[in-house]
């Protein structure tokens, strides 16, 4: 009895702390992005000393931690004595549970971020990434093992050797660790080393705010008087021609200095969309590396590391159970190992197979196929130059109902998901509206001889249907 009054003590302090949490984040965030990127949005769970926040799809997942886990982690130091780290985890239910209006307000607030044309341009934080990932603690495998020996070969010998270093692949397999490790390694071997670590986004806005405030001369000074200068996020300069301008200016300036430049985006330079080709011809002029999903005894590594971290013993049998089952990303697999060992200690039963696979039922059946179709999916908004919030949205545009039917049509091709799940989850969508987009696809198909056109940021663009086709399924089919 007191075991059992000791365990609903336990669950209502931690219900009561994540309340207290929630409305710290929704202070601290304003309620209108609250509702709009929290509420029916996110689903958080406290679990051994983890925060564990359940997004739809990975695109919000990476939006929230990005633009709000500063707050996020404030909230949890404003209520709680101890310390919970943060993880994102991909949850099918929450697919349903957004209304159109929210999709469309989250995909207008995506696209005023990064396409801040405004008059009113939020001033960021000097530097709110905190570099925490290290190069020593990146599991290297066949997936991963040329872009860590690139990275490694940039920190020996800075701008002499794959300038730019672009590195590709898709969300939570490592490229952000890889440039935060670049980061700290070279800070490490000189600690007098100018390293200016950015996203896209942040570019673009400090771009845009010293525009407007006169103030051009700083920020160059302050982008192009660097050593080593990282970009995450690369392909948020689609479709802004200015701020594409500006950087091929930076990036002349810095490699005729002998400086380092490295690159990260989600897709090869040639699949961003609406990018200028003086740009692309300056990405592809050095060393373009692809991440692509790690293999069996890379997930593996992953795990150990990941429980070894935790100063958990997981025996190696469940550790092989989760990396053949939960093959997707690195993110992923932590939230698939996280949910094993909150079970086991929710129950008070040790680790064996059995408990993993009781714990991991649910996600193993339904995280595959939500998983692939956002690589689908982001691959795709990528190389038309929009976001997949999107996709999610109302909007009916010639460029994003295209996008919109061929990652429908992919989803159904290349995943076992039926047509009412590819609707639910390309933003509540009804299968009908499935069924049309794959039709529509196919009625291109048949008549593949006439191009398929959409309206770019540099005008209209024409390919044929078997060409695209071809080419976004290059970019995510080896994921599979």
């Amino acid at each position: 009895m007191a075991a059992l009054a000791n365990e609903v003590d336990l669950e209502t302090n931690c219900v009561e702390l994540l309340d207290n949490i929630t409305d710290s984040i929704a202070d601290k965030v304003g309620q209108n992005c609250y509702k709009m990127w929290f509420k029916n949005t996110t689903k958080m769970i406290i679990e051994d000393n983890y925060l564990k926040i359940g997004v739809p799809n990975q695109f919000t997942g990476n939006w929230i931690e990005k633009k709000y886990l500063s707050q996020i982690n404030e909230a949890i130091n404003e209520v709680s004595v101890r310390h919970m780290d943060i993880t994102f985890v991909v949850d099918p239910e929450l697919s349903g549970k957004q209304r159109s209006r929210q999709l469309d307000n989250q995909a207008a607030s995506v696209s005023q971020t990064i396409n801040p044309t405004g008059k009113r341009v939020r001033r960021q934080e000097k530097n709110p990434v905190k570099l925490r990932m290290k190069l020593e603690e990146f599991v290297v495998g066949t997936s991963n093992q040329l872009a860590f020996n690139a990275a490694k070969m940039v920190v020996a010998q800075p701008g002499s050797h794959f300038n730019p270093l672009f590195i590709h692949g898709g969300c939570g397999l490592g490229k952000t660790h890889l440039l935060q490790g670049i980061c700290n390694a070279t800070i490490a071997n000189n600690p007098q080393t100018r390293v200016l670590y950015v996203s896209g986004e942040e570019f673009t806005n400090r771009f845009v705010m010293a525009l407007k405030s006169g103030k051009l001369d700083l920020f160059r000074h302050r982008f192009r008087q660097v050593d080593l200068l990282v970009i995450d996020d690369v392909h948020f300069l689609a479709s802004k021609k200015a701020t594409q301008e500006e950087f091929l200016h930076t990036f002349n300036a810095i490699d005729a200095a002998n400086k380092q430049v490295v690159l990260a985006s989600d897709a090869h330079p040639k699949m961003i969309g609406q990018l200028s080709e003086s740009l692309i011809n300056r990405f592809i002029s050095g060393m373009v590396v692809k991440i692509d999903a790690p293999d069996l005894l890379t997930r593996c590594g992953i795990l150990r590391q990941r429980a070894a971290k935790m100063e958990k013993h997981v025996p190696d049998v469940v550790i092989e159970y989760i990396a053949d089952n939960v093959r997707a990303n690195v993110r992923e697999l932590e939230g698939a190992l996280l949910k094993v060992l909150a079970f086991t200690q929710l129950m008070r039963v040790p680790i064996d197979l059995n408990v993993a696979n009781q714990a991991l039922a649910d996600h193993i059946v339904k995280s595959g196929p939500v998983v692939h179709v956002s690589d689908i999916e982001t691959i795709t908004a990528t190389f038309f130059g929009i976001t997949p919030a999107d996709l999610h949205s109302s909007r009916k545009t010639r460029t994003i109902s295209l996008a919109r039917s061929l990652s429908m049509y992919l989803a159904r091709k290349h995943t076992s998901m039926s047509y009412p799940e590819i609707g639910r989850f390309m933003g509540n969508k009804n299968h009908a509206t499935a069924i049309l987009a794959c039709k529509k696809v196919k009625a291109m198909l048949a008549n593949a001889d006439e191009p398929v056109s959409w309206q770019s940021s540099t005008g209209k663009r024409q390919m044929g249907i078997i060409e695209l086709l071809e080419k976004l399924e290059a970019s995510f089919t080896n994921k599979r």
